[in-house]
């Protein structure tokens, strides 16, 4: 006798969970944006407040949510802090951690920028450019990394490929005080030059000049001195 497993319904948590996610989804990343409040939420859905406040901690442990007491539910974009997480889980070591991540990313991020020369929406390409104005114009290396990382994370949305962008914002976020101390000692323009080099192969459409511009002899040293452990003089 053949028995065939019941699908399991989902839950009311489930269903609300799914429906806020769609509404986040699709609204503009642009703009800040914040959910109604949970007892405003619970009555156009349906549901019990305990039902609304079980479904946004759901979405805000996995990175769509900020709650802020007393303020508000906030949308934020996020999703790659359960990245982190499992990461952290996986390689303890810190240092081991942003090696291997480093590693990745010398993987990535030359198809990521050649995908971007070939998708990347006018739109897209005015961000990317007026993110290079924000690097050239960075008054102090905290702002420099600061437009590094949007710049990355702009080439790893133009390339259309989410999983990239994923991987890249987790790298970013673990890679911060490493990247202030690269950026010191390459200085603030050899950074521009190369993201100028990647920018503008990307805006004259040009997938294996973004490539190679991506993947220079140099670059590759730069990024791996991100995972090299400080020095006594720079700790």
């Amino acid at each position: 006798m053949n028995i065939t497993a019941l699908e399991r319904p989902a839950s009311l948590v489930e269903r609300v969970c799914q429906q806020l996610a769609e509404l986040i989804r699709g609204g503009s990343a642009e703009e800040e944006r914040w959910l109604p409040g949970e007892r405003s939420l619970a009555e156009k859905l349906g549901v019990s407040r305990t039902v609304v406040r079980e479904a946004t901690k759901r979405l805000e442990q996995q990175g769509m949510l900020e709650i802020q007491h007393g303020t508000g539910i906030k949308i934020v974009d996020r999703l790659h802090r359960p990245l982190n997480d499992s990461l952290s889980l996986l390689i303890p070591d810190m240092a081991d951690r942003l090696q291997q991540l480093n590693e990745t990313r010398l993987s990535i991020e030359p198809d990521a920028a050649a995908f971007a020369a070939q998708r990347a929406t006018k739109e897209q390409l005015r961000t990317l450019r007026r993110i290079q104005t924000q690097l050239e114009k960075a008054p102090d290396n905290a702002a420099a990394i600061e437009a590094d990382i949007a710049a990355h994370h702009a080439i790893a949305d133009a390339s259309g490929n989410l999983i990239y962008r994923l991987i890249l914002d987790s790298l970013a976020e673990i890679g911060v005080t490493s990247r202030l101390r690269t950026i010191g000692r390459i200085g603030k323009q050899a950074a521009i030059a190369h993201h100028e080099a990647i920018l503008v192969a990307i805006e004259n459409r040009d997938p294996e000049a973004a490539c190679t511009s991506t993947s220079l002899p140099q670059v590759r040293i730069w990024i791996c001195q991100l995972s090299k452990p400080k020095k006594p003089s720079e700790i």
